[in-house]
């Protein structure tokens, strides 16, 4: 059977002494899901592996979240994503052209809000910062830092209504080189 390369982003692990996990056994439970040449990147939960291609995302992500329970006793949402899918999210960012790298993030969705939700993020302005949803994600322009920007996971979960987790432009360029 054939392998496709995946990435795996997990949520609010290693973060404050919250939620610790050890990236040997969290890749050593990647391989024990009968994945192979999995890799981490950081300590913040970034997995990269190959995979039968017969698992859709979602079959991953829940197989992933039940053997993280199962192994290190957390609750830790995971999303994944095959790496032509972060491919075309690297094509597509609206925001490459105006905004430095540093100030870039990419917002992961668990799964496509609805449109509803979707509508009700048209009227807010955190201006300067500024936010595109697209699909499975969100891309992210925060031009005063992440960390001062009201447009993080706690906002999109509660605008949109699904589970989140963001990673800045340099992980993600990174995370894709890695992949290949």
């Amino acid at each position: 059977m054939l392998m496709k390369k995946h990435i795996a982003i997990l949520r609010g692990i290693n973060v404050g002494g919250r939620r610790k996990i050890i990236m040997s056994e969290l890749r050593d439970m990647f391989s024990s899901l009968g994945h192979s040449n999995v890799r981490s990147f950081i300590q913040s939960g970034n997995i990269i592996f190959d995979c039968k291609t017969g698992k859709s995302n979602s079959g991953l992500e829940q197989e992933s979240t039940l053997a993280i329970k199962e192994t290190f006793g957390h609750d830790v949402p995971v999303i994944i994503r095959s790496t032509q899918e972060i491919k075309e999210i690297i094509q597509t960012n609206p925001y490459i052209e105006q905004a430095k790298i540093e100030d870039l993030h990419l917002t992961f969705l668990k799964d496509i809000p609805e449109n509803e939700h979707r509508l009700k993020t048209k009227e807010i302005n955190h201006s300067p910062d500024q936010f595109l949803i697209a699909d499975k994600h969100v891309f992210v322009a925060c031009f005063g830092g992440y960390r001062n920007t009201k447009l993080n996971n706690s906002f999109f979960e509660k605008k949109l209504k699904v589970s989140t987790t963001t990673r800045n432009w340099k992980t993600i360029l990174k995370l894709y080189e890695l992949s290949q």
